[in-house]
């Protein structure tokens, strides 16, 4: 038997309603924002990533999936969404049109890390980009874009929303010699990450999850004491912004996100109900990543939500999300009935009903069984009586009343739901 990859995941067609269900809530959420999807490739260069994520990221580090194509060129499986939705966005001369570039994505991504709740090696993740816009009304938009999803979702109530800034490149220099300077007593006991990380981005160390780093980790300087007066005034204007609008938050100094292209606002919204994966969302802004790219400076802001964390979320909160039933099942009490019962199954498709019929050629009391499990009000009986009448025996199993149906006024009478 050949046995599914370690780290992936089937989508079963019992559980795939509660994917639909986000989806369907994401793209509402974006269309009252005025985000549109965009669709990029699965697998970038190699260089895009190492470039835009940061080569001193776990990401880049540890966890791509890259590999030498049949012309030598180095490609990777996308570990996120952001780097290659700013490579469309150069590609394709964006850059030139209406601002602010508003923009959403439903994608699979892939991480080579060990598997366990809440974290697999193909993921799925739901994310929103926004261009143009360097003030802090685009990162409450961004924010109130994903409390308003996470509410339409029905988990809302239960996370939490923690935001920090991490400065711009000029407060972060002096940032970073301070956390130098705090770490250099005890790099010699920290682990190899963290020592890897002290010259290239010490800010990485404050992210690490080694239980001997954190007790370091826990006491190193704030980021919020070393803010540049823009990034402070930036980050005031965005509490006011959320205040006004009535979104609860937390200011999370421990707040660094994963990934180096983050500069000023980080947040996160987190749940007691997962455990160790507490995160469900997260995003910030993304000033310099264009740049980085080489690509002229433009201010962007966005965040990425991953789809089987918010499954699991849903699961543990008992949010209930209601399966499509078919509006009818057609019965068939024997071998002509069963193939009328065909022609007006399609009949009825084509009048934009859902419908099933049996193919299994089962006994009158296994159909019933069946159309009671699959959840249909509407049971359309057809035996040798109904044949020569042209008329359906049909059944409303939700009122428990029955009635004798012409043929050619069953999507009437099921669309009337009489």
């Amino acid at each position: 038997m050949i046995n599914i990859p370690k780290g992936t995941k089937d989508a079963l067609p019992s559980e795939i309603r509660k994917w639909q269900f986000i989806e369907a809530c994401a793209k509402e959420t974006a269309g009252q924002y005025g985000f549109r999807e965009i669709r990029t490739p699965v697998f970038e260069h190699t260089e895009l990533f190492s470039r835009g994520v940061g080569d001193t990221t776990d990401v880049v580090q540890k966890e791509m999936y890259t590999f030498l194509d049949k012309g030598g060129r180095s490609v990777t499986l996308r570990p996120e969404g952001t780097a290659g939705v700013a490579r469309a966005f150069i590609e394709n001369g964006l850059q030139g049109g209406v601002m602010p570039f508003k923009t959403f994505y439903l994608i699979s991504a892939f991480r080579y890390e060990r598997p366990q709740a809440g974290r697999l090696r193909e993921f799925h993740q739901f994310g929103a980009e926004l261009y143009g816009a360097a003030g802090p009304e685009a990162d409450a938009e961004a924010i109130a874009f994903a409390d308003r999803f996470l509410q339409k979702i029905g988990v809302g109530e239960r996370v939490s929303l923690h935001i920090n800034s991490i400065g711009c490149p000029t407060c972060r220099a002096a940032y970073q010699e301070a956390l130098r300077d705090y770490f250099r007593p005890h790099l010699a006991e920290m682990c190899p990450d963290c020592r890897s990380r002290f010259d290239k981005n010490p800010m990485r160390m404050i992210d690490c999850k080694e239980e001997g780093c954190k007790k370091y980790t826990l006491g190193a300087p704030r980021m919020l004491d070393y803010l540049c007066a823009d990034c402070r005034a930036h980050f005031e204007a965005l509490k006011t912004l959320l205040n006004g609008a009535g979104i609860v938050y937390d200011v999370d100094p421990s707040i660094v996100r994963g990934l180096d292209y983050y500069s000023r606002t980080v947040f996160e919204f987190t749940s007691d109900a997962l455990g160790a994966q507490s995160t469900v969302l997260g995003g910030g802004r993304y000033d310099t990543l264009l740049a980085q790219l080489g690509a002229k400076p433009t201010p962007a802001v966005g965040f990425a939500a991953g789809i089987e964390r918010l499954i699991m979320l849903l699961d543990a909160l008992g949010v209930p999300v209601a399966e499509k039933k078919p509006d009818c099942y057609l019965l068939g009490m024997d071998a002509a009935s069963r193939g009328k019962a065909f022609l007006l199954a399609e009949e009825l498709r084509s009048a934009g009903l859902s419908c099933e019929t049996d193919l299994l050629e089962r006994s009158v009391k296994a159909q019933f069984k069946y159309a009671d499990k699959l959840g249909a009000r509407f049971v359309v009986v057809i035996g040798e009586s109904e044949l020569s009448e042209g008329a359906a025996e049909v059944k409303d199993m939700e009122r428990s009343s029955s009635a004798r149906v012409r043929f050619d006024a069953l999507a009437q009478y099921i669309k009337g739901g009489n």
